[in-house]
């Protein structure tokens, strides 16, 4: 085999043997639920939502495009991770030092409005009453407090992320019975009879937007690395999770990662973490994602389709659950802003952590190698609370600018990073585990759509700005 080269910026990997995969599938269950679960937001619960509210169930199949986008994508972040331990972040800055500095700072433009949270804050209001803005910090708090002292943070972001994926699936469940009724499951089969692209009614940077981001997107897909890492995914076992600085034992930690040999006995542990993974990505991610779209456009058709005065913004959830009460009772529309509150608050808190992650895995491996990975994890979740409060008690509504530079810098990432796995995963890993024609064609995809959709919507927003 063709062992990996030194870079001039980091040390070449430490060649180590692969560990064994588990001996079933369901110990590698979780790093797919993880990214359900912080991906399921304001696209599931109102952008296709809004969009089935509008023109009915014509573009629910461009869910399916968006998610097989982001299936390729994220097996090729989880492919280069399962063979060195390293994150994708990493890889890339074997390149250039401050690739991964690059899309770290990216992200944080991405999320430095605490959006997620005062979402929540706001179906909240619609159960108790009170002011958004005190709930928001209150959940911002929180957030703070359960990554801090989480042993072990991402089995804690998994635990609750899957109560939320169980937690939105029991209200789909619910939804199917007690408020989509027959003429709307009669309708069911328009998502591919009568697909279509309904730009003249909603815009194209919309229904762009909708398909490429369809259950991530930005800085989350690159946090896959992270999160299989952490669940102890091949080369990853080698590396220490990310522990309470409170109630964790923090573990001196390599900045680099290994490589293995491909002998028989390598590669026949290879093909089944490589199955292992690739099963574990569709049947959760993929499949939870495509279930919730797919019934949450459902239950916005059977309930508010053609309705007038609907927006595609948090006030949209209000106007369906207010429906949801009026055709079912007033129980589920209570449930329906129930499940809303906590979904987007364990959206928020994944969020913040695969932000803090991203950035804290660049610090240590590229500028502060002699610091604790944790450590600079809790300080920069801190960090981030603390510039959400701010931005909250400063009293200003979500800045135009900022919306600006949230909806362009997560296509700008993906269009980047599409070609960078495509360059790692070909030239960093030897040749037996390299990507084949079909998933590099995969990747080629991801670069078009993504660059076509930066360009697109940054024209959209630079328009709407001075207008």
């Amino acid at each position: 085999m063709s062992m990996v080269s030194p870079t001039k910026h980091l040390p070449a990997h430490e060649v180590r043997e692969l560990p064994d995969p588990p001996a079933n599938f369901r110990r590698v269950i979780g790093p797919g639920v993880v990214a359900a679960g912080v991906g399921l937001a304001s696209g599931e619960f109102i952008l296709f939502p809004y969009i089935a509210s509008q023109v009915g169930l014509v573009f629910v199949w461009a869910a399916f495009v968006g998610l097989a986008t982001q299936y390729f994508l994220n097996m090729e972040i989880e492919r280069y991770t399962l063979a060195t331990g390293e994150t994708a972040l990493t890889g890339f800055s074997r390149y250039w030092r401050h690739w991964g500095l690059f899309f770290a700072i990216l992200a944080y433009f991405a999320n430095i409005w605490p959006g997620w949270a005062t979402s929540s804050a706001t179906l909240t209001t619609y159960l108790v009453g009170g002011s958004v803005t005190p709930i928001a910090i209150g959940f911002l708090l929180l957030i703070g407090v359960i990554l801090t002292l989480a042993p072990v943070v991402y089995q804690a972001l998994e635990k609750i992320e899957m109560v939320k994926v169980a937690a939105v699936l029991l209200l789909l469940a619910v939804g199917s019975f007690a408020a989509i009724g027959a003429s709307a499951w009669a309708d069911a089969p328009q998502i591919i009879t009568k697909a279509g692209l309904p730009y003249e009614e909603l815009g194209f940077a919309l229904l762009m937007g909708a398909l490429a981001f369809a259950g991530a997107g930005g800085g989350q897909n690159l946090c896959q690395s992270n999160w299989i890492r952490d669940k102890g995914f091949g080369m990853g076992a080698y590396v220490p999770r990310i522990v309470s600085p409170v109630t964790g034992q923090l573990e001196a930690a390599p900045s680099t990662g290994f490589i293995f040999e491909t002998t028989d006995a390598n590669m026949s542990r290879w093909r089944r973490w490589w199955r292992f993974a690739n099963v574990e990505q569709l049947t959760t991610f993929v499949f939870i994602t495509f279930l919730t779209i797919f019934f949450t456009s459902m239950l916005a058709y059977a309930t508010v389709y053609g309705d007038e005065g609907l927006t595609n913004n948090i006030s949209f959830l209000k106007a369906e659950g207010a429906a949801l009460n009026e055709a079912v009772g007033g129980w589920f529309g209570t449930f329906f802003w129930i499940i809303g509150a906590f979904s987007l608050f364990a959206a928020a808190l994944g969020i913040v952590d695969y932000t803090s992650r991203l950035a804290a895995d660049v610090l240590k491996t590229a500028y502060l190698k002699s610091f604790h990975e944790s450590k600079i994890y809790f300080a920069l979740v801190w960090g981030l609370v603390l510039v959400g409060i701010v931005v909250l008690l400063s009293g200003v509504t979500q800045p135009l600018v900022l919306l600006v530079i949230s909806a362009v810098t997560g296509g700008l990432m993906m269009f980047i990073y599409s070609a960078l796995l495509l360059l790692i995963n070909r030239r960093l890993l030897p040749p037996e585990i390299r990507p084949g024609i079909g998933r590099m064609a995969a990747l080629v995809w991801s670069f078009l759509l993504f660059g076509f959709l930066s360009v697109l919507t940054f024209n959209e927003q630079i328009r709407k700005l001075f207008e």
